[in-house]
């Protein structure tokens, strides 16, 4: 399976009386996303299923995916990719679904780098996921613990962003 880890773009700053979980992608934001994506369809791309955590920013950017990478299915809320979601329950979930060849998943930091690490088998190794970027990480077996392989690492500014 390929797990791509897609950490959400710039988003607004919260605003007196705002929900961290209603802050909306900055225009920049979703141009940066845009062109990490279009990279990552020129390089062959193709989700077989997008999970999303429900806090609108990440929702935003899977949608971003949705479009730019054109998949055709429902993006999915996965409450497991919630801000402070611990990297097991986003295994199990992914160990859940494993018949699917690619998934993006589309969330926050710092849990996309305790996932990183996680997927790798290296808990103890530090991933700094930054905004706007894309992460592929490789599974063969869905065992109780991952030991995936990582393929590529896409920030805004390698996508010329």
């Amino acid at each position: 399976m390929e797990i791509y880890l897609l950490r959400h773009g710039i988003a607004e700053s919260a605003k007196a009386g705002m929900s961290d979980a209603d802050r909306a992608l900055t225009p920049d934001g979703k141009k940066k996303m845009r062109a990490v994506l279009k990279v990552a369809a020129g390089a062959g791309v193709e989700p077989s299923k997008i999970l999303t955590s429900p806090l609108r920013r990440a929702m935003e950017t899977a949608q971003i995916a949705a479009e730019v990478l054109r998949y055709e299915g429902e993006v999915v809320k996965a409450d497991v990719l919630l801000p402070g979601g611990a990297p097991q329950d986003v295994w199990d979930e992914l160990r859940s679904l494993k018949a699917e060849t690619s998934i993006v998943l589309s969330g926050h930091e710092p849990q996309f780098g305790y996932l990183a690490a996680y997927l790798l088998g290296a808990p103890s190794v530090q991933v700094d996921v930054k905004k706007g970027s894309l992460l592929r990480i490789d599974v063969d077996e869905f065992s109780p613990h991952p030991r995936g392989v990582l393929r590529w690492y896409l920030t805004p500014r390698l996508a010329g962003a």
